[in-house]
């Protein structure tokens, strides 16, 4: 087996050729400081995630109990909280246990609560009608439909802030999960790229075994003595998870991987392959003791379609009613800086090809594109794109519109009008149109959007390959909620300046 680190290598005993191994920058210089007397092992992974499960479950009982006195403090009747509370509590908890709401962390490497919100809506569903169905059980005095309905409003709220601060000191808390990486080195780089600068997320790839380099004519990539060093390895450089990205190797010998790692205590993660193209949303078939995988269709059903319009004209609507004075005092602002109209007019394509001029307020000065071949020896942009970080064609107003996204404001308009919607995949100008081929395209099956699934990854820019693969994955994978998240998740990009 080959280990490198910091450009030295170790050799041990391999399988006749050694098994490629990097060693991450947490090697085995970590190993031999203070961190060996702390907590190893399957012990380390158990404490880590008694951390989230108890902290979780404080934060639910906090929620649950702060929601009751709320919506007695609040009514105006005379209510009073029964000593019954104090037994729907651990039953309402036993319930979010029974649903698995306390069992996610410890098989995701990135902790969320977004995803587990309708769970958590059907648990206050189930609370708020119980207290309002038992007349008197919980609370002296029956709850009128207001105080029912503020309860229920107030507790799925509650569950889901609570949830979201608890996971974020656990984050920080709990040490740092330790991977392993099974597989190719693109997928390996893609990894490691995913697990910096991405909240949710406190795991590093510490080693890598590369499966490329293993023999191409050996027909026991995990025999049992391949197995034992794998093992070996995993104990040696105390790895929390193993994330496998796995070849072409039959269905026996994989499970044998993961029953290697799972019996010394290892989490295991899987890239399926097949999910790159289809996606997660698949249903799982039981066919009489196999399981089989049925794909849902790629476009939208008519109601869907009606569904996703409803809620743009619903959002853009109420969206321009709230923030027109934003609106009007920005229009002001771009007048007095600088010469030219208030917005910027560029041609977009949208769904099924079609072209559209997209709105944004002006950021730059007027004439700002015959100003582009002075200014092309200063471009930062690949793959034919055209970026300056420090763009002197930006005026004062529009940087400060720019650096909080306030100049996209005026595509709820194109929202409003058909040509764009909230959530969607990005719309690209025509000559980056032009570079999509093949089965990427398909991502023209929606809508374009005003933020979607590349604009919450991160601060960095998306490459186009990428930003066109996720954009598909986004269309194969469309549902109602999933827009909501991804709304929801790009208001604390905005609010940190990281654009969109």
């Amino acid at each position: 087996m080959s280990v490198e680190t910091g450009g030295s290598a170790e050799t041990g005993v391999g399988w006749g050729r050694p098994l490629p191994v990097t060693r991450g920058k947490l090697g085995r210089r970590r190993l031999l400081t203070t961190g060996i007397a702390e907590v190893r092992g399957p012990a380390a992974c158990m404490r880590r995630d008694s951390v989230f499960r108890r902290l979780l479950v404080t934060a639910d009982v906090i929620a649950i109990v702060t929601a009751f006195v709320l919506t007695v403090e609040l009514s105006r009747r005379s209510l009073q909280l029964t000593w019954a509370v104090l037994a729907a509590v651990p039953i309402l908890v036993v319930c979010a246990k029974l649903t698995g709401l306390y069992d996610r962390d410890e098989t995701l490497l990135r902790k969320t609560t977004l995803d587990e919100a309708p769970r958590l809506f059907q648990l206050a569903t189930l609370c708020a009608l119980i207290a309002w169905l038992t007349e008197g059980l919980l609370v002296r005095g029956a709850l009128d439909r207001h105080e029912a309905l503020f309860l229920w409003v107030s507790l799925a709220a509650l569950l889901i802030l609570g949830r979201s601060v608890a996971r974020m000191i656990a984050l920080r808390v709990s040490p740092i999960e330790r991977c392993l990486f099974i597989g190719d080195e693109i997928s390996a780089e893609t990894i490691r790229a995913k697990l910096v600068g991405h909240g949710g997320v406190n795991a590093k790839v510490v080693a890598h075994l590369d499966l490329d380099k293993v023999e191409p004519w050996s027909t026991d990539s995990f025999s049992e003595p391949r197995l034992a060093e794998i093992r070996d390895l995993a104990q040696t450089l105390d790895v929390h998870r193993a994330i496998i990205a796995p070849r072409s190797v039959d269905a026996g010998e994989m499970l044998n991987l993961v029953r290697t790692l799972k019996a010394v205590g290892v989490r295991v993660s899987v890239l399926p392959r097949l999910l790159e193209v289809v996606g997660s949303s698949v249903e799982f078939d039981d066919l009489h003791g196999v399981t089989v995988m049925g794909v849902r269709r790629f476009d939208l059903t008519r109601s869907s379609a009606a569904f996703k319009r409803a809620f743009d004209l619903l959002g853009a609507s109420l969206g321009l009613i709230a923030i027109s004075p934003i609106l009007l005092a920005i229009a002001i602002a771009i007048k007095l800086d600088s010469r030219g109209p208030v917005f910027f007019r560029q041609l977009r394509v949208g769904r099924h090809g079609h072209r559209f001029h997209m709105l944004k307020f002006r950021t730059m000065v007027d004439g700002a594109d015959a100003m582009k071949d002075s200014l092309r020896h200063r471009n930062e942009a690949k793959e034919g794109l055209f970026k300056i970080a420090e763009d002197p064609r930006v005026t004062r107003v529009g940087r400060l519109l720019r650096s909080t996204a306030l100049d996209e404001l005026p595509q709820l308009m194109n929202v409003f009008k058909g040509e764009m919607s909230l959530v969607g995949p990005r719309p690209l100008v025509v000559e980056e149109d032009q570079r999509v081929e093949g089965w990427h395209r398909r991502r023209l099956e929606l809508m374009p959007g005003m933020t979607g699934p590349w604009q919450i990854l991160g601060p960095s820019r998306v490459p186009l390959k990428e930003m066109v693969a996720i954009d598909y994955l986004y269309v194969a994978n469309w549902s109602l909620w999933t827009d909501v998240k991804i709304l929801l998740r790009t208001v604390p990009h905005v609010l940190g300046r990281r654009g969109l």
